[in-house]
């Protein structure tokens, strides 16, 4: 019943933009040129256009094998060998899925069109965090382009980096968004295992790398961002379930990654609420100390290098909504951005979600469950902000590549048929549609 739900949602997000109903549609007919094609893939962004590519029997083999041997696989591997072989299946899946846009126009690309990070790195001068605030509103000489404007300087820092070290351009920025984003798979299944047990972590693996959000992984700094947020929760569950040797450095350094996700994307502030389920899950305070000091120190850096972060809120919201999301009703996009993030977890996570719900469960803090509902609830908290409005198939990587490890509470008997869900749906994605991100 729950999978006819959430199919049913993603249906009538898909169709809903298309029904005139009398009058102008602001998502078809939006005066903001470079936003209409896109628009009529919503609730993803992206432009009709069923193609493969030499990505598509490599995607087809290996999801064929996760299907086949992840379960069993997932059970009998030795725990180090699991984790680093769900990093590169996971990295595997990614490559192959936007490998089927191609090289250029699926890998390469994308971080280097006109509104990407990759754009501005060489209008980048001295004295980067200093001045960039005042180049967030836009009509202005040498304004940021909308993806650096939307998002505090650490992400366009860590590009411009790059670039000094000899790393400059798309396929070193792809590579290194791939590296770190599919790296969160590791970290998820560490979390579940410190909070839950291993026999949940091992149950998540095969859903965890066999996942819909692949498809973004390799082509936005958000996967960037997932894992360094992903790492940032997975130490401060080890700090506070002392499944580390050195608890007090764990909490400190999950602190300075939870803390520096915040000066990568405004919206990852929303990660003190899985943040704070961990705590709760271990019920163990003790780490806050060092998270918050570790994390007050990112804060200071920046602050004390000229960006303070409360400012560049404020004027990303100034031009939030004197730009596109005039074109972006809420009404369409409060509930389509629900529909984005099923497609982004698949079907099986969104159909698993509803089990995280188990009162018995939540009684006994499960881990897992309450991990599920923190995120959920950090989901909500976003969408009700009105700043997440489309996109979001990529802009909540950082809470999807988490809620993709629902499945695992599903009954094992029926795991390998939801995995062959995972997998087609995401190749029916990565095919049907020529993904913006």
């Amino acid at each position: 019943m729950w999978a006819f739900i959430v199919a049913g949602l993603v249906l009538a997000a898909f169709v809903v933009p298309h029904l005139r109903l009398g009058m102008v549609n602001p998502l078809i007919d939006s005066p903001a040129a470079q936003y209409k094609a896109l628009a009529r893939t919503a609730p993803l962004l992206g432009t009709w256009l069923p193609h493969v590519g030499w990505g598509t029997p490599l995607a087809v083999v290996l999801a064929v094998a996760v299907v086949v041997w992840g379960t069993s696989l997932a059970a009998r591997l030795p725990w180090r060998r699991l984790i680093v072989g769900s990093w590169l299946a996971s990295a595997g899946w990614a490559m192959s899925l936007t490998l089927i846009d191609g090289w250029h126009r699926g890998f390469v690309g994308r971080l280097e069109g006109r509104r990407d990070y990759l754009f501005e790195v060489p209008r980048t001068m001295f004295g980067l965090v200093h001045g960039f605030a005042a180049r967030i509103p836009a009509n202005q000489p040498h304004s940021w382009n909308i993806q650096v404007a939307g998002h505090p300087p650490g992400a366009l820092l860590t590009f411009v980096g790059l670039a000094r070290v000899g790393l400059g351009g798309g396929a070193w920025a792809s590579t290194f968004c791939v590296a770190v984003g599919s790296s969160a798979a590791m970290a998820v299944l560490i979390c579940i295992r410190a909070v839950d047990s291993e026999t949940m972590a091992r149950r998540a693996a095969p859903f965890v790398v066999l996942a819909p959000t692949a498809i973004w992984i390799a082509v936005s700094a958000d996967a960037y961002f997932a894992g360094i947020a992903a790492w940032g929760l997975t130490l401060l569950a080890l700090a506070a379930t002392r499944n580390t040797r050195f608890p007090t450095g764990a909490s400190v350094g999950a602190g300075v990654l939870l803390g520096f996700c915040c000066y990568l994307n405004y919206g990852l502030v929303l990660m003190a609420i899985p943040a704070l389920a961990v705590l709760v899950i271990a019920r163990n305070p003790r780490p806050i100390i060092g998270a918050i000091g570790g994390a007050a120190a990112v804060a200071i850096v920046f602050t004390a290098t000229g960006f303070w972060w409360f400012q560049g809120l404020s004027l990303l919201r100034q031009r939030y909504w004197a730009g596109v999301a005039r074109d972006r009703p809420f009404a369409y996009w409060v509930w389509a951005n629900l529909a984005s993030l099923a497609c982004a977890v698949g079907l099986a996570a969104a159909t698993a979600q509803h089990r995280v719900f188990s009162w018995p469960a939540i009684r006994r803090r499960a881990g897992l469950n309450l991990l599920c509902i923190a995120f959920l609830v950090a989901v909500v908290a976003a969408n009700l902000s009105g700043l997440s409005k489309a996109e979001t198939e990529r802009i909540w990587l950082p809470f999807a590549v988490w809620l993709v490890a629902a499945p695992a509470l599903l009954p094992r008997r029926s795991h390998r048929v939801w995995l062959s869900v995972q997998g087609i749906g995401a190749l029916v994605i990565n095919s049907l549609i020529l993904t913006a991100w």
